[in-house]
């Protein structure tokens, strides 16, 4: 019958931690010497390679940072009041009009706001709203190519 107390681990699966100091292969030192530091029981390697210090003058920094650069972000409500209408949107026009710092990362266009002017988007990433609210007053997009891979 399977209980708790009869569960075993598979032969072999857990290493057996080596013992020292208990008499057998390694006696009296069991491979530390005499005295000193690094000879006492619970003392870092850290420790023992002068590396403490160095580990406690790094920073410990908190939360996360991605490495996906993300796009700069401009809301519709911007760009109402600061295209007139049919004009055209592009990363290049957005630095010029000093909408965005740094187009190397691209543009993203979001939803917040309105918008009551047409204006045709190029180059630039925009949200599902943002699409549907620059179609509905009688915009368009035009999507970046997207690159093919070579095989």
């Amino acid at each position: 019958m399977l209980s708790l107390h009869t569960i075993k681990p598979a032969k072999n699966s857990q290493k057996k931690h080596k013992q020292i100091g208990r008499g057998g292969k390694r006696g009296s030192y069991s491979g530390k010497g005499i005295k000193g530091q690094k000879a006492r029981s619970g003392v870092s390697g850290l420790k023992r390679l002068g590396m403490r210090q160095l580990v406690e003058q790094t920073h410990k920094l908190k939360g996360f940072k991605s490495h996906n650069l993300k796009p700069e972000i401009l809301n519709l409500d911007i760009l109402n009041k600061n295209f007139g209408n049919g004009d055209k949107i592009s990363p290049e026009i957005l630095k010029q009009k000093k909408l965005v710092d740094k187009i190397e990362r691209g543009v993203k266009i979001l939803g917040s706001g309105k918008i009551e002017i047409k204006l045709e988007v190029e180059n630039c990433e925009v949200s599902k709203s943002a699409e549907d609210k620059i179609v509905t007053a009688g915009g368009s997009i035009l999507k970046k190519e997207e690159k093919k891979k070579k095989i």
